[in-house]
């Protein structure tokens, strides 16, 4: 994983089934991570602010504080990758986790080979990106593709791993219609291109921390059964459409 200068990905595992917790280990070592295990979300807080480390694979079914409340608490301060695992494959369950700010999320019982997909892929969603200097600027907001950051009154503005791979995907296509395969296929996986509930709570979500009136979007505009758009300009206010 690693080409020689740098250190290797730390990974977390947070999972209270000891044999779980090993086997991992074993694995994210013979593929270069360096691992850290918790067997409890409170600890894992806590290993987190110290270690930082570059990705969390996350067990919901935690005893005491549940694997949700440790992925809330995460994000309220940081954005590192969250690989969600869980036993519950129910929609209702995975839209509660990708809204709370999961990168991913995968059913156990899982192959490894299929996890460490996974992880690569969070991974690479949050590396920096290499040569990319455009800033596009709006009347409400600046994004800076080469940061990775949007910024508001020059203030930062907080988005999950998962909303800025949505933003940077819509901005670097400005003008185009991106449509829900594609951007399903490019942020999530070929696995959910059928997905677009999660293209739903995530568009939401990125429209109430960017949008002057996101129930009238004015720059992440929806063409109807077909996909989403940046509009750098933005649409005039009082437009009808757009939302959705």
């Amino acid at each position: 994983m690693s080409d020689g200068n740098e250190a290797p990905p730390t990974v977390l595992v947070v999972d209270d089934d000891p044999r779980l917790r090993k086997t991992l280990e074993l694995n994210l070592r013979a593929r270069g991570y360096t691992p850290y295990l918790s067997d409890s979300g409170e600890h894992a807080l806590r290993l987190v602010a110290h270690h930082h480390p570059g990705l969390v694979l996350l067990d919901l079914g935690l005893p005491g504080m549940s694997g949700l409340d440790v992925l809330r608490g995460l994000r309220g301060w940081t954005q590192v990758p969250v690989v969600v695992l869980s036993g519950r494959d129910t929609e209702q369950m995975k839209v509660r986790a990708l809204d709370l700010g999961a990168d991913d999320y995968v059913v156990k019982p899982f192959g490894m080979d299929e996890l460490f997909a996974r992880v690569r892929a969070a991974l690479r969603r949050t590396a920096p990106a290499a040569g990319q200097g455009a800033v596009v600027e709006t009347g409400h907001f600046t994004v800076d593709l080469a940061a990775q950051q949007v910024t508001r009154g020059g203030e930062q503005v907080r988005l999950t791993p998962r909303q800025w791979h949505i933003v940077e995907v819509l901005v670097r296509n400005r003008g185009r219609l991106v449509t829900q395969r594609e951007l399903l296929r490019e942020v999530w996986g070929p696995e959910y291109e059928r997905e677009t509930n999660y293209l739903r709570v995530f568009m939401t979500k990125i429209r109430q921390r960017l949008e002057p009136d996101p129930p009238r979007p004015r720059y992440f505009l929806t063409d109807p059964g077909l996909g989403y758009r940046f509009q750098e300009e933005g649409r005039p206010p009082g437009d009808a459409g757009g939302a959705g």
